[in-house]
């Protein structure tokens, strides 16, 4: 089981296998998420991490069954215990059951990456907010509007009561985010998957963000779900890192881990590319090339294309496997092991 041992199971909230979310396009197959597994424990903090097309927010939008077509999840389990204690496989509800409306917003909840165009903009923020809490509630019109006012205070929203009869476009970015987080915290989930919250924020209202959803994990007994390329999120934020590249976890570790001793080339290119305090340069360091489109990728390390430490006629035979070369610490690559993966059914779609 891929990188699953952190935490016994009685103590996962939510466990995932196997995930692939493939694209059937007329030039082939696009496989945007490629076997993702993990586990995601009470109060936990992930980090998936990844350049863009890395497949980080179709993951996410597998989780919430929000893959529209022509995509669709062929392969996976999401096993989520619930608030009130009863376990389901997300993965195996059908799009439009009730079970699955009752699950979005009320156990796990998404804040998006664009919420200009998350909220509707003919509708005010409190009302788009109140329609999640009226959906899973049984609170009156006066109480959800006391409840959805006191949560835009509590994210940082001056004047809320005011705020909460505007309309997106009458709020800058940064209440626009808070009020999408607010919306997200509405029912109180037991996991929030954030994509990229703080994009287009400038530095300090990232840090504020930031803040205000620690204080809010802590006080709400949350686990959240990090989803960005910002890497100083993830060393100041998130207990353990998941590297995505081509739809594929490609390395797993705690966070300080993972910073100390990258295994992956992939992953230390990520890492070297981090301006540091006190290190002038005359310029960054880049990763050479771009991400492939994952359209009928071949079945060697999807990294090889780019990858400085390329091995030819062995990085490129066959795909390796996710290893684990100390406890807690996977990485797939050939530079650490000759283990390679089994081919099966999902090789030759």
């Amino acid at each position: 089981m891929e990188a699953n041992a952190q935490s016994e199971t009685k103590q996962n909230r939510l466990e995932i296998q196997n995930i692939r979310t493939y694209f059937f396009l007329d030039e082939g197959i696009l496989k945007a998420v490629d076997g993702v597994s993990m586990t995601i424990g009470d109060r936990e903090t992930i980090g998936v991490i990844g350049e863009s097309g890395s497949g980080k927010t179709q993951f996410a939008r597998s989780l919430m069954r929000l893959v529209t077509k022509p995509g669709e999840i062929v392969d996976g389990t999401a096993i989520l215990r619930r608030k009130d204690g009863s376990v389901i496989d997300i993965l195996a509800l059908e799009p439009d059951d009730q079970e699955l409306r009752s699950i979005r917003g009320n156990d796990i909840a998404m804040i998006f990456q664009e919420p200009m165009t998350a909220f509707s903009p003919v509708h005010t923020i409190g009302a788009q907010i109140s329609e999640m809490v009226a959906l899973h509630t049984k609170l009156t019109k006066l109480q959800i509007r006391e409840h959805v006012v006191e949560l835009l205070r509590k994210v940082g929203i001056s004047n809320p009561s005011q705020r909460f009869d505007e309309y997106p476009h009458q709020l800058s970015g940064g209440m626009r985010q808070r009020a999408m987080i607010a919306m997200a915290l509405s029912c109180n989930p037991k996991i929030v998957l954030a994509d990229e919250p703080t994009t287009a924020l400038d530095v300090t209202i990232q840090a504020q963000i930031l803040d205000l959803l620690r204080e809010l994990q802590q006080s709400q007994d949350m686990a959240v779900i990090y989803i960005t390329h910002n890497l100083a999120v993830v060393a100041e934020t998130v207990d353990r890192v998941y590297v995505m590249y081509l739809g594929k976890v490609v390395e797993s570790a705690p966070t300080k881990r993972l910073f100390a001793n990258p295994l992956m080339p992939y992953t230390r290119q990520l890492l070297r590319s981090i301006p540091r305090p006190g290190v002038q340069v005359d310029r960054l360091e880049v990763i050479k090339g771009t991400v492939p489109t994952p359209i009928d990728p071949p079945w060697h390390c999807p990294f090889f294309s780019r990858c400085p430490d390329a091995m030819p006629g062995k990085c490129d035979q066959a795909m390796p496997a996710l290893v684990e070369y100390e406890p807690g610490h996977f990485a797939r690559c050939y530079l650490h092991s000759d283990a390679t993966e089994a081919e099966d059914e999902w090789t030759r779609i």
